[in-house]
């Protein structure tokens, strides 16, 4: 057996260097915004040449892009069974993220004001990725009718838009300075308003 370090495939160093490009680019956007942060200054920051962005992601808008799915995702509970108990624990995973991943959360909220004010970039993007998510959400409202968990009224397309502003509004004020109140609380009662909106009344 060699003591000698395996070389890394070639997959592997472009998946480092995206990684490595990704996150400068994060804390870049959470430091100043992204209509500053060139292609070029994401490069040097990171280590490598002008151009290496450019080679891997193509145009700042595919690295916008990039940036967004990559600072939302998150590790989504698994359904058994109960679909208010997974939608209530989507909600509490949701915010942990954002509690977890504070730069990469704080980019894709500046990304996102951005978008509210029209940037012609983020603008659209966004609204292919919160649909999306909104798509994803109503489908676990779905489930947790059929399973009869959550009350059989209720619209899983208002649902998802609720649940999106519920988690998208906490994230944003987590990330505020300072940050407001006791975390693990802040989480108990989002999950609890979740529960509370959708669980089926008793006769």
């Amino acid at each position: 057996m060699s003591d000698r370090p395996a070389r890394r495939t070639q997959e592997q160093r472009r998946a480092q260097t995206e990684r490595r490009v990704l996150d400068t680019a994060m804390t870049l956007i959470a430091s100043h915004g992204s209509r500053s942060v060139t292609l070029a200054e994401v490069g040097e920051t990171a280590g490598y040449s002008r151009g290496i962005v450019h080679h891997h992601f193509g145009s700042r808008e595919r690295l916008l892009a990039a940036v967004m799915e990559d600072a939302q995702r998150f590790t989504v509970p698994t359904y058994e069974g109960d679909g208010l108990g997974q939608i209530a624990n989507i909600v509490g995973a949701y915010l942990r993220n954002v509690a977890d991943r504070s730069p990469s959360a704080r980019a894709f909220l500046q990304l996102w004001g951005e978008a509210i004010a029209g940037d012609p970039v983020l603008a659209p993007l966004f609204a292919q990725q919160d649909a999306e998510f909104r798509s994803f959400l109503a489908g676990r409202i779905r489930a947790g009718i059929v399973d009869g968990t959550v009350r059989p009224d209720a619209d899983p397309a208002a649902a998802a838009v609720f649940l999106l502003a519920l988690v998208r509004g906490i994230g944003l004020q987590l990330i505020a300075t300072p940050p407001p109140g006791d975390f693990a609380a802040i989480v108990r009662e989002a999950q609890r308003a979740t529960s509370d909106a959708f669980r089926v009344r008793a006769d």
